[in-house]
């Protein structure tokens, strides 16, 4: 008489408990993926004998996303892992919980980094200079109830122009200079526009604006360029000054929309991380660049991939070899900031499943039990 069937079970059962267990123990653990477990009947020639774990699968099913308000938790909003650099390994995660050291390597818990395109990240720590001016978009109306003026310019004389307004304009040395732009109306859909600057009017000559009779601005408009000697040790300022999209209707003269590409210098007060993983610097000079990216992951069986724990995986033969590229591409879910994914494990299923495997276990208990009997009787008969 063999005990292999209920020590078979029993053994299955105690694995199911410990899966089952581990499960519910990570309810909380952010980018968790449960686990469930596979059985498998064990025959020798036609006589059963007992069962056997085949095997244990993982399921990457994505969790809830759940907001933190903090801009270091990162998710993927969809397909795919975070790659991080841990002793020299490259592991995949769906938990991007990440702090910045004072290096400006972004790490996890475990002091793993998390990786782009050329390996792990590091955020520039330095500030950022200065930038001249070179280029002024200025979109306005110019009244065409407007008269014309044929008296000569004068700055000082509001008699002489018919609208002017301002600019703010940078040199190479991060010196902000006040632009102003002055506005003649000259004949009938034509005006000429001329620039001081810091009230030194600009040796260059009036620019003509051209207006068709639809009130739109000539097609053969072309930008020209405006200059100012510097005399505090920066750079001469020459920009250009495009007034495409301007508009000469029956109406106020306004501002529409202004745009001029210099900047003082500034320093990093934090970064910003975009749905295609970019990584954006902020910098006090209210500029924005972009100096980093995460790489995002996925695998054509991530099934195959190996438990390092940590909520880490590497990857195996099974899985396949990772398929790295752009976030919110193709199948690669994008960044989410300021939120992490909560674990894929159900508490109350995974309480139904520990029912379950205590009644298993008790009931393989059972058979050893009738078995011992048995054999007992048997050992009494005389």
């Amino acid at each position: 008489m063999s005990f292999n069937s209920g020590l078979s079970g029993l053994a299955a059962a105690s694995k199911n408990l410990d899966v089952t267990g581990n499960n519910i123990a990570n309810a909380q653990t952010s980018g968790f993926k449960a686990s469930t477990i596979q059985f498998g009947d064990v025959y020798a020639s036609k006589v059963g004998m007992g069962v056997a774990v085949s095997g244990i699968l993982q399921n990457f099913n994505n969790g809830n996303l759940e907001s933190t308000g903090r801009n270091l938790d990162l998710a993927i909003g969809g397909d795919g892992f975070f790659q991080f650099s841990q002793d020299g390994q490259t592991v995949y995660s769906r938990n991007g919980q990440v702090t910045m050291t004072p290096e400006g390597f972004l790490q996890n818990a475990q002091g793993a980094k998390l990786m782009g395109p050329n390996g792990p990240i590091q955020i520039p720590n330095a500030g950022m200079l200065s930038n001249a001016t070179t280029k002024i978009a200025s979109a306005v109306n110019v009244d065409s109830r407007e008269t014309i003026i044929a008296a000569p310019f004068n700055m000082a004389d509001p008699d002489t122009y018919n609208y002017a307004n301002t600019a703010n304009t940078y040199d190479s040395l991060g010196n902000q200079h006040t632009v102003t732009l002055y506005y003649t109306k000259t004949g009938v859909n034509q005006w000429s526009v001329r620039a001081s600057m810091d009230g030194a009017m600009s040796a260059s000559p009036a620019q003509p604006l051209d207006f068709t009779s639809n009130g739109s601005l000539d097609p053969a408009y072309a930008a020209t360029n405006f200059a100012f000697p510097m005399t505090n040790g920066a750079n001469n300022i020459t920009f250009s000054m495009d007034f495409k999209g301007s508009t000469q209707f029956g109406s106020d003269n306004y501002q529409n929309t202004l745009v001029q590409d210099g900047y003082t210098n500034g320093q990093m007060i934090g970064i910003a991380f975009e749905k295609d993983g970019s990584i954006m610097a902020n910098y006090s000079n209210e500029q924005k660049i972009k100096v980093a990216e995460i790489q995002v992951a996925n695998f054509l069986n991530p099934e195959g991939l190996k438990p390092m724990g940590d909520n880490v995986w590497s990857a195996t033969s099974a899985s396949g070899q990772a398929v790295t590229g752009t976030a919110g591409v193709g199948r690669l879910g994008s960044i989410e900031s300021g939120v992490l994914e909560a674990s894929n494990s159900d508490t109350s299923t995974e309480l139904v499943k520990l029912i379950i495997s205590q009644r298993n276990y008790q009931a393989n208990a059972q058979t050893i039990k009738s078995q011992d009997e048995i054999l007992q009787q048997a050992v009494n008969l005389r």
